[in-house]
């Protein structure tokens, strides 16, 4: 990937020079795979990449992962003797990190595309107006921002090699990845999250993804952390959508680490998708079956801790209906040959936010991380567990509690929170109660409807469906929410964030939208589409809708459009449920149906006002006309009404 001799300021990626095999069998950590493995059988165009990382990084070894257990407890060691990782002994083979207070969550300013034309990367914006839909740095600077920090970056530090796949091994719609890092945490990390190790390399073509990432060394070379290295003022994520390249720099947390994530799963597989007629979509995937037997497939985008996981990992309330779960967070899309649209998840654990998630609001993902499971800056008790907010009613008045920051907290006396709001809990798929038998289908699951949704809280109701396909794209692109703590972004200002993608496109926006109303084409099963609301408060201040479970009466009622019964009535903005066709029996509290259905003619002027102005300033002239259309059409019927 990278061919950078000392005294030669250039960069080439993907050669094909002669492999120095002295250089890697020097390098390589003295590790025997159990299939008998030789660094010489390694696939060239991995050589290649290997040599490239290490003679920019100059790490002391090298060590190729296999993914067993005996690796992963090499891992787990390493960290604890670094004072990385502390193991917590109330749960199986758990372990909890602290991250230095400047490594919490993804950097969306520092993260950038980088194509030939800015245009290929992101919308131009209006004159005077700051993009807010991906960054994009040029080739020139692109090699620069390496070449400022990647020479010896890794140095006096071992070098691993992950070979991962993203999706079923073999599955057609999987793909596969090399990561290289000199984080201990993000290989274990990556062993929980994708399917990591040797056998990965017995697919692996040219194709695969290269992603490179250094946790970094100060430029002033102190070291504020020794246990939680990182450079954050110099922080970089890169992305070379058409090479199929990653290169993360100073950061060892989450999105800006695992690569496999958000930088892979999303801004790299968008572009791939894009080229190759699918979607790879911020979306999770649940499986639910009515009591008359019929069970359909849901996936639904909603922005970073805005709820994926808890609705993925739903119980419901309704007597009857049963959720399974098939992914909380991405879903790559494809319709099969009968024109059914398909999906994978991609990935191979829950990398959940910590804060809210509890036995009362989610006891499926509480049950999910009691077992080898990473948890990161979040509080930890005396009795050897963990703690965050929404926990309280779990642990004894005896118990103490030290927060994230490892200084002692007590409820009702700090002021601060025990937990960082961005905390998370990494924790393996199979852990999952209620995953669903074809989660690992090759051939994916088969997609009925898919849901949009944020944290509205007034204004836009429950739930209302698209028309049509157009349609529901342009409810997709005008979505907006409020800001959480995923990302470095403060107070709970309503933020566009369409297809809860604004910070994981991998190409021009405008062009994505167009890829989106080209997956309907004649022969297609075209997935219904809903927008979803669980977020609507009173003027107490207070929720109209109880949610989580309770989110089982929205999804009996999509089901129904899905069979195709005439329970709506059509609105200006869309289909929202007729009279009694959403279910209220046994709900423990009263809820206003009124108000969670209230179109308020003056809120939606100013709705189309600000979806408007947002085209206009941020998409500009790459907005497709059937978009604009869409728009225009949503904004005589609100004027009329």
């Amino acid at each position: 990937m990278f061919r950078v001799l000392k005294r030669v300021s250039t960069i080439s990626f993907n050669h094909h020079s002669t492999i120095n095999a002295s250089f890697l069998n020097r390098k390589i950590h003295s590790y025997q795979l159990a299939n008998g493995f030789d660094p010489a059988v390694l696939p060239s165009m991995v050589r290649n990449f290997i040599e490239d990382s290490a003679r920019l990084c100059e790490p002391d070894s090298i060590h190729i992962c296999d993914g067993s257990e005996s690796e992963n407890k090499m891992m787990l060691n390493e960290m604890q003797a670094s004072g990385t990782i502390v193991s917590l002994p109330k749960y199986d083979n758990c372990w909890l990190a602290k991250t230095n207070p400047a490594d919490v969550a993804r950097v969306e300013s520092k993260t950038f595309i980088c194509t030939e034309m800015k245009e290929d990367a992101v919308c131009i914006p209006k004159k005077g107006v700051t993009g807010m839909l991906g960054n994009w740095i040029s080739p020139q600077d692109y090699e620069k921002a390496i070449l400022d920090r990647f020479p010896g970056s890794m140095r006096g530090r071992k070098m691993y090699v992950v070979p991962f796949s993203m999706g079923p091994l073999g599955s057609k719609l999987s793909k596969i990845g090399i990561e290289i890092t000199d984080s201990p945490y993000v290989v274990a990390s990556m062993r929980i999250m994708t399917r990591m190790g040797s056998s990965v390399l017995d697919l692996i073509d040219d194709d695969f993804v290269r992603c490179l990432h250094s946790i970094g060394r100060p430029a002033s070379g102190i070291i504020e952390m020794p246990s939680w290295i990182c450079d954050p003022q110099r922080t970089i994520i890169l992305h070379k959508a058409d090479k199929n390249e990653i290169v993360s720099y100073g950061s060892a947390y989450g999105g800006n680490a695992l690569l496999g994530k958000k930088c892979f799963a999303l801004r790299i597989g968008s572009k791939i998708a894009q080229r190759e007629g699918w979607l790879a979509e911020h979306m999770l995937i649940l499986g639910i079956t009515a009591p008359n037997g019929i069970k359909r497939y849901i996936a639904a985008a909603f922005p970073s801790a805005c709820g994926k996981t808890n609705l993925a990992m739903m119980m419901p309330t309704l007597k009857g209906f049963k959720v399974e779960c098939v992914g909380d967070d991405i879903a790559w899309m494809k319709f099969d040959k009968n024109g059914q649209l398909r999906a994978i998840n991609p990935e191979n654990g829950f990398f959940g936010v910590a804060p809210g998630t509890s036995y009362e609001t989610n006891p499926n993902a509480m049950k999910t991380c009691l077992k080898d499971t990473i948890f990161t800056n979040v509080a930890s008790t005396s009795d050897g567990g963990v703690y965050w907010e929404g926990l309280e009613d779990s642990i004894g008045t005896n118990i103490s509690i030290t927060d994230w920051h490892g200084k002692p907290w007590k409820r009702g006396v700090n002021n601060t929170t025990s937990a960082h709001p961005n905390s998370r809990f990494c924790a393996p798929a199979k852990n999952c109660p209620i995953m669903d038998s074809k989660w690992e289908d090759p051939e994916g699951v088969p997609i009925s409807a898919i849901l949009f949704g944020g944290r509205r809280p007034e204004g836009v109701p429950l739930v209302y469906e698209a028309y049509n396909w157009q349609h529901g794209v342009m409810i997709g692109s005008a979505m907006r929410s409020e800001a959480t703590a995923a990302a470095e972004h403060k107070g709970k200002v309503i933020m566009h964030d369409p297809m809860a993608m604004r910070p994981f496109l991998g190409y021009n926006f405008g062009k994505y939208l167009q890829h989106w109303l080209n997956m309907e084409v004649a022969g297609c099963k075209m997935p219904k589409i809903f927008h979803v609301n669980w977020f609507l408060k009173g003027n107490d201040g207070k929720f109209l809708w109880p949610g989580y479970g309770e989110n089982s009466r929205v999804l009996d009622w999509i089901l129904k459009r899905i069979e195709g019964e005439e329970c709506f009535d059509e609105t200006s903005i869309g289909k929202v449920p007729c009279s009694n066709s959403i279910r209220l029996d046994g709900l423990k509290q009263e809820v206003d149906m009124k108000k969670l259905f209230k179109i308020d003619k003056e809120f939606w002027l100013k709705e189309v006002k600000e979806i408007q102005k947002f085209y206009e300033e941020q998409v500009g002239n790459d907005l497709p006309e059937a978009v604009k259309n869409e728009l225009n059409g949503l904004k005589e019927r609100v004027e009329q009404m």
